[in-house]
Parts: C-alpha cells; structure tokens; sequence
C-alpha cells in the first residue's frame, strides 16, 4: 500500500472500524475517521491511546447529509483526496415484526444502509476523477440469513449487497471496486455487550455464554476484529484490482 493513500473509517472509535484503522495506519495509510463521537474529546483520547498514535477523528454523522458531504469535503481539502472509503457505522437492535416500532426501523435503516450509501456518493466522484478507489462495506452473515426479531437489521445488512452490486458497475470502468465484508460473530464491545446482558437475564456464568457464541459455528472460535482488518488490507491493495461486486463471508463455517 503507497503511503499516499487517505482512507476514511467511518464508526472507527471501536470494535472492527477500529481494527481497521489501525491496521491500515500500521500500512502508512493517512486514516481519517468518522464518528457521531468524534467530538468527544474522551473518546478520542482513548482511541489515540488504542491505536498508539494520533489519528485524524471528525465527527460524523452519516445519516445526514450535509453533515457527510461537510466531512468528505473537509478531508479532500485538507489531505487531498479519499482513496480508500471503509463503511463500518452501525447499529443492532432487536424487536419483533409485530409491534415494531418506526423509529427502530428508521434508525437502523439511516444508519446502516442509506448511511453507507450517502458516504459512497459524497466520496466516489472524487475516486472516478482519479481513477482509482477501494469501497468496502461492512455487512453481515444476516445480510444473506433471517433472524427472529432483527427485522430492520437484517433488512439494512441485505441492501447493503445490493447497494455494492450497483456501485461496484458505475465504478468498474474508472478503477473503482467495492465490495462487502459479511462476518458472523465478532468478538467486538458490542458483542461484549450482549454476552453482559445474557448474563444478568439468565444468570448463566461468563464462560457459559461465551461458549455459546462460539459454538455457533463450526470451528468453535469467534472472528477476531483484525481477521477483518486483513481482509480489509488486501482488498484495498492492489492486489484487491479485481476483486468487485463481492461479498465475502467470514463465517467460520456458520451457516446462520
């Protein structure tokens, strides 16, 4: 990876954004990163501390737009272009279909899918101009998988794989890939989130959930966030020229 490449993270405080940050900074790319808290001086603080250097945070809020175009226009100025876009900000939460509510599903919905989208039109002129560009989207198994009560999660996940197919194509032409990443369990805060709340539900020991996350697929493991953070280095190399219109999944033999 030439060193003269910009990527923007967007959700890179934590879990596979920031992996991802920090692998590609580790390449000697120029890593910006976009988050709703990236005016948190604490949480930025914590993230320098994590990377073990002084990243480019910003506050970004990708359901807006004004508030992307504002961030890619403000990165473009300031380092020159956005090579490498990595769509990692996300929300999850579960509710059944029957009483849904609608700010459950928009929230998921603005966030996860037009979120991704609004990030690749302010960012993917700039790659065409250029002739070159690496988009990737941070999917899921449940892009291509129902879960019970993870309607709009699910529903957001599967757009997003349509929503590469057509970016990828309008790319092609200008040296321009996208692809999507869909893993299963990853071992993230989010994910440590869940097993803390299974475990005041149920009352089962710390082991006993973990456990069950990792028996949830075959190999008996769950994903790390910087198995993801690999892939995401190869695909945005130029070794990765080819590689578009893709989803790969990093399901550890899981077939849910």
């Amino acid at each position: 990876m030439a060193s003269s490449k910009v990527a923007v993270v967007t959700g890179g405080l934590s879990g596979m954004g920031l992996a991802i940050a920090k692998r590609l900074h580790a390449d000697g790319t120029t890593v910006v990163i976009g988050a709703r808290r990236g005016g948190d001086a604490e949480a930025v603080a914590g993230l320098h501390a994590k990377v073990g250097a002084k990243l480019d945070v910003a506050q970004l809020d990708v359901r807006d737009t004004e508030s992307v175009e504002g961030f890619i226009t403000n990165v473009i100025t300031q380092y020159g272009s956005v090579d490498i876009l990595v769509n990692t900000a996300g929300v999850y939460e579960e509710e059944a279909v029957i009483g849904h509510s609608d700010k459950l599903w928009d929230d998921t919905i603005d966030t996860n899918l037009t979120g991704t989208f609004k990030m690749i039109r302010a960012a993917m002129p700039g790659m065409k101009a250029q002739g070159w560009g690496r988009i990737i989207n941070l999917a899921s198994v449940a892009a291509h998988n129902g879960m019970a009560d993870n309607a709009a999660y699910c529903a957001s996940k599967a757009g997003l794989l349509g929503l590469g197919r057509c970016v990828s194509l309008e790319g092609a032409p200008h040296g321009v890939t996208c692809t999507s990443i869909s893993p299963t369990w990853v071992e993230t805060e989010m994910l440590k989130q869940f097993v803390d709340q299974e475990i005041e539900e149920t009352g089962a020991t710390r082991s006993e959930v973990q456990a069950k996350y990792e028996a949830s697929n075959p190999q008996g493991a769950l994903v790390q966030p910087e198995e993801i953070a690999n892939l995401v280095a190869f695909l945005v190399s130029d070794a990765g020229r080819a590689i578009t219109m893709e989803d790969i999944q990093v399901n550890a033999g899981s077939l849910w």
